[in-house]
């Protein structure tokens, strides 16, 4: 069944979707009852009180009446829900628990700390559109909201669910909702303490399921003395059913200065045998409890039996499903407090045994907190070694938790497991140099594949976790760190060690953990396509791309198909790249993954794309939702990209200036190894640059031109390089220089459509340049017919004032290609005679050419003033100004003036 498992791989908790049972003594509450029946036909209602005021059983009885429109769905918050990611996940389930089938499209969480917002408007969307409302009671929801995303999210999703969702709150504080909103427009219905107090007349209904009569005065006493606190209450009858004289005992209670909890402890623990006195003391540690887990805490074996009687006598003990029981918070914690007391020391003791019964129970996400409580972190870093969930302080709902848990503990815990848990938490944040020395410590204590024995890391212990899980995790997390140095042969070389070990653990305990080998496989890819090995990157990003779907391996899938896509642009291919790109983001948000947590290639490679096609303002889009990407500027391929992206789209929106400072701005990141392709694209971008700006011998000097001599060297720079060295021999007025270049490079090339279409243009400049006419119009022809298919425009527009001449005197080029307005507007037929064109009235001024040049690339006034920081009006004058000095009255008449006058 979907969803019996959180993004994280741990088992949902089943009783959190369950409405509580009520008791035989509840005492049922019409005024209250009618008032939520009356609230939920608005958007919100709350319920509000102290601990212990009646809250959550008021609901469950509402609940079960039926007096709710729609279907409605239960939810119990936990702390954990403080991350948004836990929250939605069991929201999400709890409907679905509930028969309430959500869409496959409204998605699911992939990350405890964050949720992608979205599935929150999929979800809000869904919910608006059903013909009858959803009515969600979040019981203990104020445990959710540590997190103030968290109700920040909720309140996203019931406003804009319209009237598809009726939310019931119940807390014991209130919400962080603009509520005071919700009142101003009589648009929320509230339960608060005063209403939940119990009335003398309620208080009388309780007794009487006790079996108990009091006076008047002795029910009105505890009424009042208890301020009607249903817990209180509770707690006082029952003790007083136990009293010779119940009325004098209520009189003494009242009268008496003890505490509520002197007043457990006295009446209600030490009313029970010793053994349950014991057995209370020592599982007021846990959260939930097991009888096996019981008798392993208390060294007997009657838990089963003893709590199956506090149940049925309804003392402070509710089943939650399972075979698991919860004592009564209040109750648990004020027994907390007397264990410490009664027995100090002992609380450490009770849960380390804990930590090793739940972990040995394969439940190793509630094993961790006891094992860090106790002070254990041997026994807490060796299990989580041993259940080969290293990934999960990498990937998945439970790295944040993890990883604050891990955050506490002290430089004495020491130990090859302790050093990886500690590598893993600064690798994860990209501290590249700690998480290194973390591995080189670990590295002295691994045992060897043979089995041997070593030490722990500081070489004066043994450590205790299993040695082909250590050596496994000390693997994959050196992949990561080869990955974050730009190393492939030290990635080889982990990931080898990696499969040496997997052969050592079970195909059971692996199957488990599909996220070990699918970061192993993207750290590797990345790797290699940062070396540019683009045959081995493709072969391990395929596979990591391949791994089964699941929330623990949606990150490793969303990265490794953000680089795939990355090596098809690189390689030319800009459908596929964009294919690849948006199967990425796809993956990432039905997965949920929020953008936080994701390095942002998948958008770069859409920028790059949307560039090559000449759609500067999606380009400038993705490439913001690049840089929103927190893990951006950490990555080496994403930071590399970022920079090369951000100037290539600075260069095509007419600002070479602009782009050569963020080149030269560019560092790699410290122990990073240099990559192959990504300095020869800095460089073929700062060549452009430099080109643009007319100065071609700096171009030459960026491409390193001077070591293009001779057939052999061509090939080794390759066509791209080439092509650009061309080019500024062009721009040099050295034509044959130029075609003797192209000449040199080798008939057969495996080279990439961009490529080609650039080599195709520049080969047709210097046909034209050398008078070659028809051997130009060929190219172009060529150039054109290939770049069709993929609408590759930015090398036409790139390709300066000589093709639009060209296609100008050979109308016929542009047959077909309205696709390319470059090329369509100069084979349209011109209103002047042919000739040389008339002269401008007078020059433009540098802010004039400015405004035409950015007219030419088919930018609003809009775009065109936000590029170049004026007003629309002050833009709306210049191109007045422009028209009129061009004797042109409309956009595509003055570019094409200029284009005719070389102006562009």
């Amino acid at each position: 069944m979907a969803g019996l498992l959180t993004p994280g791989g741990e088992p949902l908790l089943a009783a959190r979707f369950a409405v509580p049972d009520l008791t035989g003594t509840f005492v049922r509450r019409p005024r209250l009852v009618e008032r939520l029946a009356t609230g939920v036909r608005g958007p919100l209602t709350l319920v509000n009180g102290p601990a212990g005021a009646g809250k959550t059983l008021l609901a469950a009885h509402w609940f079960s009446t039926g007096g709710h429109p729609g279907d409605a769905a239960w939810l119990t918050v936990e702390q954990d829900d403080a991350g948004p990611g836990i929250f939605w996940t069991y929201v999400l389930e709890s409907l679905r628990r509930h028969g309430i089938t959500v869409p496959d499209a409204v998605g699911a969480p992939s990350s405890p700390g964050d949720v992608d917002h979205s599935l929150l408007t999929r979800l809000a969307a869904w919910l608006s559109e059903r013909p009858a409302p959803v009515v969600l009671v979040l019981d203990d929801f104020d445990r959710a909201e540590d997190s103030p995303a968290v109700a920040e999210e909720v309140q996203f999703v019931l406003r804009h669910a319209g009237g598809g969702l009726r939310l019931v709150l119940v807390g014991r504080t209130e919400p962080q909702l603009p509520l005071h909103r919700y009142r101003a427009a009589g648009r929320v219905t509230e339960v608060r303490g005063a209403d939940l107090a119990f009335a003398v007349d309620e208080t009388v209904d309780l007794l009487r399921h006790h079996d108990l009569r009091l006076s008047p005065d002795a029910t009105r006493a505890l009424t009042e003395g208890t301020g009607g606190w249903a817990a209180g209450v509770r707690l006082c009858v029952l003790a007083a059913a136990g009293a010779d004289d119940p009325d004098t005992f209520v009189k003494d209670f009242e009268a008496g200065s003890s505490t509520l909890a002197d007043f457990l402890l006295a009446e209600v623990l030490d009313a029970q045998p010793a053994e349950t006195q014991d057995l209370l003391l020592r599982t007021s540690i846990l959260d939930q409890i097991h009888p096996d887990l019981a008798d392993a805490l208390t060294g007997r074996d009657d838990a089963r039996a003893v709590l199956a009687g506090l149940l049925h006598a309804n003392a402070f003990v509710e089943a939650i499903g399972h075979g698991w029981y919860r004592l009564h918070p209040l109750f648990a914690e004020i027994l907390r407090v007397h264990l410490r007391v009664r027995s100090p020391g002992l609380e450490p003791e009770l849960r380390r045994h804990a930590a090793r019964w739940l972990s040995d129970a394969g439940l190793l996400a509630q094993a961790l907190p006891h094992a860090a409580a106790a002070g254990e972190w041997d026994l807490a870093t060796d299990r989580l070694i041993d259940e080969l969930a290293v990934g999960r302080l990498l990937t998945g709902l439970d790295a944040e938790r993890l990883d604050g848990l891990f955050a506490r503990m002290p430089p004495a815990a020491a130990g090859p497991a302790a050093c990886l848990v500690r590598a893993a938490r600064d690798l994860a944040r990209h501290e590249v140099d700690r998480g290194l020395r973390h591995l080189h410590r670990a590295a002295r204590g691994l045992p060897d594949a043979a089995g041997g024995e070593a030490g722990e890391a500081t070489g004066d212990g043994t450590g205790g976790a299993d040695p082909a899980a250590l050596r496994l995790s000390h693997a994959l997390l050196r992949v990561l760190a080869a990955r974050l140095t730009g190393s492939a042969a030290l990635a080889r070389s982990a990931a080898e060690d990696m499969r040496d070990a997997e052969r050592a653990l079970s195909p059971d305990r692996l199957r488990r953990h599909p996220e070990l080998r699918a970061l192993m496989l993207t750290d590797l890819g990345s790797a290699e396509l940062w070396a540019g090995h683009f045959a081995e990157a493709t072969a391990a990003l395929s596979a990591a791309a391949a791994t089964e779907e699941g929330p623990a391996t949606a990150y490793p899938r969303h990265e490794s198909l953000s680089r795939l896509a990355l090596i098809d642009f690189l390689h030319g291919r800009p459908g596929r790249a964009e294919s690849h790109a948006r199967a990425a983001v796809a993956e990432a948000e039905r997965s949920g993954l929020p953008p936080g947590v994701r390095t942002g290639v998948a958008q770069l490679v859409l920028a790059a794309v949307a560039v090559d096609r000449d759609d500067l303002v999606a380009a400038r889009t993705h490439l913001d939702q690049a840089a929103a990407c927190s893990t951006a500027s950490r990555d080496p391929v994403a930071i590399a990209e970022l920079a090369l992206v951000r100037a290539r789209a600075l260069l095509a929106g007419g600002r070479p200036r602009e782009a050569v400072r963020v080149l030269e701005e560019w560092e790699r990141p410290d122990r990073v190894e240099p990559s192959p392709w990504a300095g020869e694209r800095a460089a073929l971008l700062l060549s452009a640059a430099r080109l643009a700006l007319g100065d071609p011998p700096a171009a030459l000097e960026a491409l390193g031109a001077g070591r293009l001599a001779g057939a052999a060297a061509v090939a080794e720079a390759g066509a791209e390089v080439t092509a650009a060295a061309a080019r500024a021999r062009l721009a040099a007025g050295d034509a044959p220089g130029a075609r003797a270049l192209l000449d040199a490079l080798p008939a057969e090339r495996p080279d990439g459509l961009g490529t080609v279409v650039r080599v195709l243009l520049v080969r047709a400049q210097a046909a034209a340049a050398l008078g070659d006419d028809p051997a130009a119009q060929r190219l172009v022809a060529h150039a054109l017919r290939a770049a069709r298919p993929e609408h590759l425009r930015r090398p036409f527009v790139e390709a300066g004032a000589w093709l639009p001449a060209l296609v100008g005197r050979r109308p016929v080029l542009a047959q077909g290609h309205a696709w390319l307005p470059v090329v369509a507007a100069a084979g349209r037929p011109r209103p002047e005679p042919p000739g040389q064109a008339a002269p401008v009235v007078e020059p433009l001024s540098d802010r004039e050419r400015e405004v035409l040049e950015r007219l030419a690339q088919m930018m609003s006034r809009d775009e065109i003033a936000a590029d170049l920081h004026l007003s629309v009006n002050t833009v709306k004058t210049h191109l007045k100004s422009v028209y009129r000095k061009l004797a042109a009255t409309r956009r595509g008449e003055a570019v094409r003036r200029a284009r005719d006058l070389h102006l562009l």
